[in-house]
């Protein structure tokens, strides 16, 4: 199986354009660009629990990026895209996945980009602890799922 099957390059420049965006955010305002963070402040528009009222003062900022995020994506698929994006995943499996995933990251104090890409760069010890269980646990799903051969 080819790991790279698109070439290496565009997997280079999304990384580069993410590192940049972070240190560019972390640099300009001294915070970490972690995603549950962009979450949690776009929540704060609706709900006047206590822990997502901490982010009103920096909420406008986090939802442009947030939606910066998702246009991008957009836009990526829109001009270097041959097809539509589809997937043969049902969609209660993409449900469930990204609730076990919101409430990983609620209980690891964080997500992958935010420990994976921030915590990590500036040695964390929290972040790289908290990396590693990520990367055990996917890899252990993984291996699970394959052996007992689950297919979308």
């Amino acid at each position: 199986m080819d790991f790279f099957p698109n070439g290496v390059l565009i997997y280079a420049v999304g990384g580069g354009l993410l590192g940049l965006g972070v240190a560019v955010i972390y640099l300009g305002s001294g915070m970490i660009a972690g995603a549950s963070t962009f979450l949690d402040s776009t929540l704060s528009y609706f709900s006047n629990l206590t822990p997502l009222k901490s982010y009103a003062g920096s909420r406008d900022w986090r939802l442009a990026f947030t939606l910066g995020i998702v246009v991008g994506a957009a836009v990526y698929a829109l001009f270097f895209q041959t097809g539509p994006w589809v997937t043969q995943v049902q969609w209660w499996r993409l449900l469930g996945g990204g609730v076990l995933i919101g409430v990983g990251a609620r209980l690891g104090k964080g997500c992958t980009s935010g420990h994976g890409i921030c915590g990590v760069a500036s040695l964390s010890k929290t972040s790289v602890l908290n990396v590693v269980t990520f990367m055990l646990f996917a890899i252990g799903t993984a291996q699970l799922v394959r052996a007992l051969g689950v297919m979308p």
